[in-house]
Formats: structure tokens, C-alpha cells, sequence
């Protein structure tokens, strides 16, 4: 039997009320989580660390959710999954998300259950390519 390596995830969110829940449920669902408050933490985090997917809030200090993906245009191909968590449901940010790579956009307020599953199968179709 094959074991996998520990995925690791990277919550980046200014608001710490929404990463406490978050990083105990993907713990709890088996994932190395780490986390930045900050834009500018986040990118030296996804550099420094390599994680495999990344929990990204759009509107940060320092360092916007669309400056970070800017910031990881050139790290193809170990590229994370992107995931944009944010507040701004407006169809303009979800269609520029997509356009810069964002693998899937979820609005807040999320049911964390949710979007433990959306990690989950962003994580699994990377093992698997279809």
C-alpha cells in the first residue's frame, strides 16, 4: 500500500476569528496547515514553504489577494491549487480569480464543511490527472 505524503495547506487571512476554525478542520482532515495574516507573509510563506494548496483572502493589508497570485505567476509548474476565500461576491472578482489561475472561488460566509470537501477534491484530482 502506497501512503501519500501529508499534504500541506496555506490559509492566508487577515482575520484571525476565520483562521482558527479553518486550521483545526483541515487539521482534522489530515492536512499540514500553516498560516500568514498577511499578503506579503503569505507570498514568503508559499515560497518558503511550497505548499500544495493555498486558502487566499482577497482583501489583506500590505498585500492584496490578487497581488499574491500576481507574485506567483512565475512559479509554474509546482504552482499550489489556489483557492479565493473572500467577502467581494461581486462578478468581476470571481471572472479576474479565474482568469489568474484560481482553481475555485467561494464566497463568505462558507460552511467549513464545504470547503474542506473542495480542498479535498482539488488535492485528490492532483494525485489522480484525469
Amino acid at each position: 500500500m502506497n501512503i501519500s505524503p501529508q499534504k500541506r495547506i496555506l490559509i492566508i487571512d487577515d482575520d484571525e476569528g476565520l483562521i482558527e476554525p479553518l486550521q483545526f478542520a483541515m487539521e482534522a482532515a489530515g492536512y499540514e496547515v500553516l498560516t500568514a495574516h498577511d499578503g506579503n507573509e503569505g507570498v514568503m510563506k508559499i515560497e518558503r514553504d511550497a505548499p500544495d494548496l493555498v486558502l487566499l483572502d482577497l482583501v489583506m493589508p500590505r498585500r492584496s489577494g490578487f497581488a499574491v497570485l500576481e507574485s506567483m505567476t512565475d512559479k509554474k509548474p509546482r504552482a499550489p491549487r489556489i483557492v479565493m476565500v473572500t467577502g467581494n461576491t461581486e462578478p468581476k472578482y470571481r471572472e479576474l480569480a479565474m482568469e489568474r489561475g484560481v482553481d475555485r472561488f467561494i464566497a463568505k460566509p462558507y460552511q467549513i464543511e464545504e470547503l474542506v470537501e473542495v480542498v479535498q477534491e482539488l488535492l485528490a484530482s492532483e494525485q489522480h490527472p484525469s
